[in-house]
């Protein structure tokens, strides 16, 4: 009994250094150190859209515009920050550039108007959320859209990786 259960033990080991030895190899680093360093990119570029949004919003809430309206002027310029940083710097096009200018065209307006729609539904997502968190909850519109942040920014990231910037 004692021998059946030390030989499942050791199986187990040796079951666990195989796939220890398998999740990182040195494949599997350069795989987990780029992913790391594209998110840690896309948190610098999405802490630059942070702030120009939130400068905005809080600029024209400060102005005496709705809270809503505030959060479209701020997006609507944030997003056309994003798009140009996340194209250039984090997800840099890997396709060989195309000679032909259609070809360029036709790449740039995709790529942008995924930008739009992705951000877009995350934006439908935070305003749900903000309305929910001012006008139900009662949380300081100076507040939530830090709360929102939370939520958004890990959804930016993976449909831009996997789906925008592929």
């Amino acid at each position: 009994m004692f021998f059946m259960s030390f030989k499942k033990f050791y199986i187990n080991l040796n079951f666990m250094k195989i796939k220890k030895n398998y999740l990182f190899n040195k494949k599997n680093l350069q795989l987990i150190w780029f992913f790391l360093l594209q998110f840690i990119k896309f948190g610098i570029v999405g802490l630059s859209n942070t702030l120009i949004s939130l400068g905005i919003y809080y600029f024209l809430v400060y102005a005496g515009l709705h809270y809503l309206t505030a959060n479209v002027a701020g997006f609507v310029v944030s997003v056309c920050n994003a798009y140009f940083w996340n194209s250039k710097f984090v997800f840099k096009n890997t396709e060989p550039p195309a000679d032909d200018k259609n070809k360029k065209a036709r790449r740039f307006s995709v790529t942008f108007v995924k930008t739009f729609a992705m951000y877009g539904s995350t934006f439908a997502l935070g305003s749900l959320l903000l309305f929910i968190m001012v006008d139900i909850l009662g949380v300081s519109e100076w507040i939530a859209p830090l709360l929102n942040l939370c939520v958004t920014v890990p959804i930016n990231f993976l449909m831009s990786k996997f789906w925008v910037f592929k």
